[in-house]
């Protein structure tokens, strides 16, 4: 690690996002060290594919670095990159899926689920989610936002996040039940 960048690693991230937000390279070199694990781990969630998880999560820090000096309060800087997270994930699904339906009437399709004594992954049940009701999940479970604030984040209007919980969490129950009260 650079002595520069070292210096950083022990600094309050509020300074060293300013300092990126100033052009420092060696500060958001930082904030890229300091993140890089969350949000692999949220895009992996998202995607199903580690590849396409990592790319993902080197366009949105590379995105980040181009608009961080419009970021004014270095206390909003988490948020901040978890929007352009949520929204080059969506960008995406539609991008290579031709569509992002947010509204399904239908009750979300079972998926054929292999029962053995090692159960199934989260990983792999959250992959049989449609994507707008995994990203739902995701955000309410693993990043601990509220309805609300991922009706907010993702567009999806209120009662269609409900919705998406609610339906996506049972049939998660349901494909996880081999773990028992583990899920």
């Amino acid at each position: 690690m650079p002595a520069k960048a070292a210096q950083y690693a022990d600094a309050p991230e509020a300074l060293v996002i300013s300092l990126a937000s100033r052009g420092d390279r060696d500060a958001f070199t930082d904030l890229v060290r300091r993140r890089q694990p969350w949000l692999r781990n949220l895009m992996r969630r998202l995607c199903d594919d580690a590849h396409l998880a990592d790319d993902l999560a080197q366009g949105i820090f590379l995105k980040a670095w181009r608009g961080i000096r419009r970021l004014k309060d270095p206390d909003r800087f988490g948020g901040w990159l978890k929007q352009i997270a949520v929204r080059d994930w969506i960008d995406h699904q539609r991008k290579h899926r031709g569509h992002w339906d947010t509204n399904y009437d239908d009750e979300i399709q079972a998926a054929p689920v292999q029962k053995t004594t090692t159960g199934i992954d989260l990983d792999a049940a959250l992959a049989t989610l449609p994507d707008p009701v995994r990203l739902c999940i995701v955000l309410s479970y693993q990043e601990g936002l509220s309805h609300p604030e991922i009706a907010k984040l993702t567009g999806i209007p209120d009662g269609t996040v409900k919705s998406h919980i609610r339906r996506g969490s049972e049939k998660l129950r349901n494909l996880l039940s081999a773990y028992g009260d583990e899920t």
